[in-house]
């Protein structure tokens, strides 16, 4: 049975099931450093890769826009560390999360969109689609992953009849909404 999930402004509130918002805004602690000529916006994600010996790693994300409608056709975790994503740019882009668990329940997935300034981090074995950007250009992302052995990404496909399509319903508004039901993406 189709049913539509609306996606949502990014806050701190509605992504905190799946991990943290990463932004210089008031709730965090502030401070000055650098004989006063920066501010340090502290400790604003859990990073945790720790399990299975594992290290941090810095990388660059090159995302490039998907074709629209775009199709959810399945979704990803990693149950050895967390996985942040911060733009390095100032355009919004799409999350699409879904509780931690062994399934996914369609009617749980939740769909967010930054203001262009916001980063996430994902929690341990938090569900979620790959990068989503908007707009026509590639656009570069800052990701603290987890490195060492072991298998750190476990995919999820979504049967014919679960996959969520996202349309762009009022392009002024900047809202985009994912519908879901059958699609015939892969």
């Amino acid at each position: 049975m189709a049913h539509e999930i609306n996606v949502e402004r990014l806050t701190r509130g509605n992504f905190e099931p799946f991990g943290q918002v990463i932004e210089a805004e008031h709730y965090a602690e502030m401070i000055t450093i650098n004989d006063g000529f920066a501010t340090r916006y502290h400790d604003l994600a859990e990073v945790d890769v720790s399990r299975s010996a594992g290290r941090p790693l810095i990388n660059i994300f090159r995302g490039r826009p998907r074709p629209l409608p775009i199709a959810v056709h399945m979704m990803e975790r990693h149950p050895l560390g967390t996985q942040a994503f911060v733009p390095l740019h100032q355009d919004p882009f799409l999350i699409v999360a879904a509780p931690v668990g062994d399934i996914i329940e369609p009617e749980k997935i939740s769909a967010f969109i930054t203001n262009g300034r916001q980063g996430i981090n994902y929690g341990i074995n938090v569900w979620h689609f790959p990068l989503l950007v908007l707009g026509s250009d590639e656009k570069d992302f800052l990701v603290v992953d987890r490195g060492g052995e072991g298998d750190n990404c476990e995919e999820y496909y979504f049967d014919a009849d679960q996959v969520g399509i996202l349309n762009i319903s009022d392009p002024r508004a900047g809202i985009p909404r994912l519908h879901a039901g059958a699609s015939s993406a892969p």
